[in-house]
Order: structure tokens, then C-alpha cells, then sequence
């Protein structure tokens, strides 16, 4: 029944998307994002049960579709993903990007910089300061002043 179900929804999408390069003309919408982000894991995935996969392939214009949107918003590669470190002829792995390391660090720091000022900022966390002033001293509270009427 699910099979079932997820052809008769991939035969909807196709009917539905036709000729159109996007499901709703000539520039991409929400939708293209949502439907291209199941089709495309279908369409390139090894899967142990090819049988959806096959029927995704038997539909050309959702194969186009995937295709498009890979070459148009991944073109590296054909829509591959590159590999983070290059071998080198030792055997090792050098990094694409030598200040990585560096970069990472600083994204930590960044982020971590951000979320204590919020904490700081918004009263969920405070720093009391502890015996400075004469013991059984409180603070004074402002009252606030009655509207006249």
C-alpha cells in the first residue's frame, strides 16, 4: 500500500510539474525546494528496493527537473558534493582550505560571544556582586506612581 501510494504521488508531481521547468513557471518557489529535496535523494540514492526509484526514473520530467536544480544550484561536479581534502602523494590528506582550522575556532568563539551577550542582554543570566555594600542592605525598589483619573 505505501509503494502504492508513492507512485500514485510521483505520477501527481509529474502530471502536475508537465513541461515546466518549475512547478510554478520559470522560477523557483517553496515547493520546488520541498519536492526537489525528497526526489533527489530517491533519484541518486543506492537503495536496497529499487522499485520507487525506478518508477522516479521512469518519469523523464522529474529526472530533468532533479537534474536542473542540481546543475543550477550545484554545478560543481555535476551536482556532487567535492571532497573536503585532497590526497596527496604521501597518502595524507591536505585541506582545501589551510586556515580551517583557524576558521572553525573563530565560528566557535563567535557563536559563543553571541549567546552570552543574549543571556546577558535579555536578564537570564546576571552577575551579583557579593559583600560589597553594608550587610542587610536591600535594594531599593522603585514603586510605580498611580495614574490620575
Amino acid at each position: 500500500q505505501l509503494y502504492r501510494d508513492a507512485r500514485e504521488c510521483l505520477t501527481l508531481l509529474s502530471q502536475r510539474l508537465g513541461s515546466q521547468k518549475f512547478f510554478f513557471g520559470d522560477s523557483p518557489a517553496s515547493l520546488d525546494a520541498l519536492v526537489f529535496s525528497r526526489l533527489a535523494p530517491l533519484l541518486k540514492a543506492k537503495l536496497p528496493n529499487g522499485k520507487l526509484q525506478q518508477h522516479l526514473k521512469s518519469l523523464q520530467n522529474l529526472c530533468n527537473y532533479c537534474t536542473s536544480i542540481l546543475s543550477l544550484y550545484f554545478p560543481w561536479d555535476g551536482g556532487e558534493m567535492r571532497p573536503l581534502a585532497l590526497p596527496r602523494a604521501d597518502g595524507s590528506e591536505a585541506e582545501e582550505d589551510p586556515h580551517k582550522r583557524r576558521n572553525q575556532l573563530l565560528s566557535v568563539l563567535v557563536g559563543l560571544v553571541a549567546m552570552l551577550g543574549y543571556a546577558f542582554l535579555s536578564g537570564i543570566v546576571s552577575i551579583q556582586r557579593g559583600g560589597a555594600g553594608p550587610a542587610g542592605r536591600q535594594p531599593i525598589a522603585l514603586e510605580e506612581e498611580e495614574e490620575e483619573e
